[in-house]
């Protein structure tokens, strides 16, 4: 079988090929005689009830600084020229962001989008995380300034962060009697009106935060991301260290208690963020880590992934 791919991703000549889990699903479908388009989510347009995109032909290559060999541009009609779309532009999960998955839900599933756009738009991923009762730390998502000083009353030492941030970004541990919460609140209010989440800090952090990819549910393996000294965030992109991790009896059950949900979704690429006992995160954008599960176990989650999405359009999905 040969499919019509269109990778919607930030600029590919951009992308450190060795850290790139959208890199990584690029050369396995290449590798099976797929056909690779790329386009960055600006060139999206929707007319007249059609959705387009301007977008490249594409060889990727193991070749740092020559990775990507762009064709000259062309129009797609996303329904009638494409079998695939794999939706991996980075967060913020801003409007521009759930423009698109609305744009892609037009086409979908006749057109087969990975993550199913409307699941995406429906699922922000520090709230899906909630759908879940008993999974979470003690967790509070508000603008309520007052809300927040009463959580961290209540709980002592908390980490804040934006609802909508990916990769780290803005997130912030404050001590029980820490005197920059006021401060923090506000750089948050200047940035946007969205909510802010306070959780309760989980000292198991500094042993590292787990990152699990699941393929339509299923657990497929783990990598641990410790944060640098003296520091409480994790994701690699800031700093954090991975390195391999086996999943434990905890996070099987946490694996079978949102399974049901991911697959009735339509969620195929799914990273999950544990740490301890606590799932923290349900990312359904642009999950990565692939490529340091590959690099320490040998497992490729991309291999894994490109054999139910075949196993989908086959039986007419």
């Amino acid at each position: 079988m040969s499919l019509r791919v269109a990778v919607q991703m930030d600029p590919i000549l951009g992308i450190n090929i060795d850290t790139d889990t959208s890199f990584l699903m690029m050369m396995e479908a290449q590798s099976r005689g797929h056909k690779l388009w790329f386009y960055t989510p600006d060139k999206l347009s929707q007319e007249d009830g059609r959705v387009f995109a301007r977008a490249q032909p594409v060889e990727v290559f193991a070749d740092k600084g020559a990775h990507a060999r762009l064709g000259e541009t062309v129009v797609l009609d996303m329904k009638d020229d494409i079998d695939v779309v794999l939706m991996r532009q980075d967060p913020p999960f801003d409007m521009a962001y759930i423009t698109a998955t609305h744009f892609l839900e037009k086409v979908h599933p006749h057109t087969l989008v990975v993550n199913n756009p409307a699941e995406v738009r429906n699922a922000p991923e520090k709230l899906f995380v909630t759908d879940f009762p008993g999974v979470q730390p003690p967790t509070l998502i508000t603008s309520d300034h007052e809300a927040i000083y009463d959580f961290r009353a209540r709980h002592g030492d908390i980490v804040l962060k934006p609802l909508y941030g990916g990769g780290g970004s803005g997130v912030a541990r404050l001590l029980a009697d820490d005197p920059n919460l006021d401060a923090l609140l506000e750089l948050h209010a200047m940035i946007g009106r969205e909510q802010v989440i306070a959780q309760k800090f989980v000292p198991a952090v500094s042993k590292g935060d787990k990152r699990v990819l699941l393929v339509d549910g299923e657990p497929v393996g783990a990598i641990n991301r410790v944060p640098a000294s003296g520091q409480v965030r994790s994701n690699l992109r800031v700093g954090g260290r991975a390195e391999a991790v086996e999943l434990t009896a905890r996070d099987l059950e946490l694996c079978k208690i949102i399974a049901p949900e991911l697959k009735r979704r339509g969620l195929l690429f799914v990273g999950i963020d544990v740490i301890g006992e606590y799932l923290t995160e349900i990312n359904v954008t642009s999950p990565t880590g692939a490529q340091q599960l590959k690099r320490f176990t040998g497992i490729n989650a991309a291999e894994v992934l490109w054999n139910r999405i075949e196993d989908i359009r086959a039986n007419g999905g």
